[in-house]
């Protein structure tokens, strides 16, 4: 994977190398390349890049050996992968909805202030990506992977990252395709704001809702999308 000229922060760096790892690209057991090689690679400071690794670290990805280097703990499930594979967008929606708004409670509770920050980043590359839906979807993804992550909750975070992999698999790619439009992604970026304005002013009644509210859009447009 080459480096990007947008610079990466620790959620889109965590996100990379989450990728890599759950496509079989570095294998249970495995020695991460080094921190200066993996900060060249993913185009970032040593010290983004070492948030990063604690971010996977406190998802059960991967293990920081103090003098010795990160290692891979994950080992695909076979059950797992067929669960994924054969999962519809829409159940990918469905099971959301049982997890998000609650990470949004948590997140009210457990965010920091820098967590909120990134998150406001990743709002603002929303925003600025015009026509490019692919670094849309790419950093919806990473939007909702990093409150899971704010929340501090290993075993959420790891369930939200077997969710977010279904957006990976070619029938999404397909109805992303035939639900993302400029009209859709401004009303996504509406709601985002709304739902990280609330956990910013410690409101998680209101978060929760405004997590509902967005994923009932999203719901809604798949199942337009599904029916034509």
């Amino acid at each position: 994977m080459n480096s990007n000229n947008r610079k990466n922060g620790a959620p889109e760096v965590a996100a990379q190398i989450r990728r890599l790892i759950l496509d079989g690209n570095y294998l249970q057991s495995e020695r991460l390349p080094s921190e200066r090689a993996l900060a060249q690679q993913f185009g970032c400071a040593r010290g983004t890049l070492r948030e990063a690794l604690n971010k996977l670290d406190a998802a059960g990805l991967v293990r920081i050996k103090a003098g010795s280097g990160t290692y891979v703990l994950y080992e695909p499930s076979a059950d797992g992968n067929l669960v994924i594979d054969q999962a519809r967008p829409l159940e990918l929606i469905d099971a959301r909805f049982a997890l998000e708004p609650h990470i949004c409670r948590l997140a009210v509770l457990q965010a920091t202030s820098r967590d909120l920050d990134q998150a406001e980043a990743m709002l603002q590359i929303m925003e600025g990506c015009g026509e490019d839906m692919v670094l849309f979807a790419k950093t919806d993804t990473a939007f909702h992977t990093h409150l899971a992550e704010t929340t501090r909750n290993s075993l959420l975070i790891w369930v939200i990252s077997q969710i977010s992999n279904v957006r990976t698999l070619k029938q999404w790619d397909q109805m992303r395709v035939r639900t993302l439009n400029a009209e859709i992604t401004a009303r996504y970026n509406k709601q985002h704001r709304r739902i990280l304005s609330s956990i910013r002013s410690r409101d998680p009644e209101r978060a929760a809702n405004f997590m509902k509210d967005h994923l009932e859009t999203a719901r809604l447009s798949l199942t337009r999308a599904a029916s034509t």
